[in-house]
């Protein structure tokens, strides 16, 4: 990838929430961490050579999303049918993910694997655009967050930064803006 291009990519990611992470992009805008990372060296996917300044020939683009296990987010002690069947809808639901991106671009079906008190969430993007595969990986990084925040399981007091992820979604639908104040602690409502 010439230096050109590396420019074009960091300015798609830049102006799509991303800032630069290494040889990666982290995603600024949603509370999990979300990155992505050009396959190889930026060659097309089809072996045809670099992307060109036209736009012409797919890079792939792979997305990771970090978020944490039910267990992990919850304060009380979680029963393992209940993460277990948490696990599975999450899995289930995050097979929808590739439908979210509006633009004819090629997305992977998700990876979703357990890591320690992790799961982790992989997605691969290709397009010969770097602005419509940022926008798809934005895409998908928030419709992850989005899943994960509306499979939450009730009953529980969830600490950081779940607890403020309900708390905002809470006050969305009554029209505040924090309803536990601080957001940092608070209970799931049955």
């Amino acid at each position: 990838m010439t230096i050109h291009e590396k420019g074009r990519v960091t300015d798609a990611f830049g102006a799509n929430g991303f800032e630069r992470d290494g040889d990666a992009f982290r995603l600024t805008t949603t509370a999990f961490g979300a990155r992505v990372a050009i396959d190889g060296d930026g060659s097309t996917s089809g072996g045809d050579g670099p992307v060109t300044d036209d736009g012409s020939g797919p890079t792939r683009y792979r997305l990771t999303v970090r978020v944490p296990t039910l267990d992990a987010a919850a304060e009380e002690a979680v029963a393992e049918p209940v993460a277990e069947g948490w696990f599975e809808t999450l899995t289930l639901r995050l097979e929808d993910a590739p439908d979210v991106t509006r633009a004819d671009i090629d997305v992977s079906e998700p990876t979703v694997r357990r890591t320690g008190e992790a799961v982790v969430v992989g997605f691969a993007v290709e397009h010969s655009t770097p602005t419509r595969a940022a926008a798809a990986a934005k895409a998908l990084a928030e419709y992850v967050e989005g899943t994960y925040v509306e499979g939450v399981v009730p009953g529980y007091t969830y600490g950081p930064p779940v607890a403020g992820l309900l708390s905002r979604a809470r006050g969305r639908g009554d029209g505040s803006s924090d309803v536990d104040g601080d957001g940092e602690r608070g209970a799931m409502p049955l």
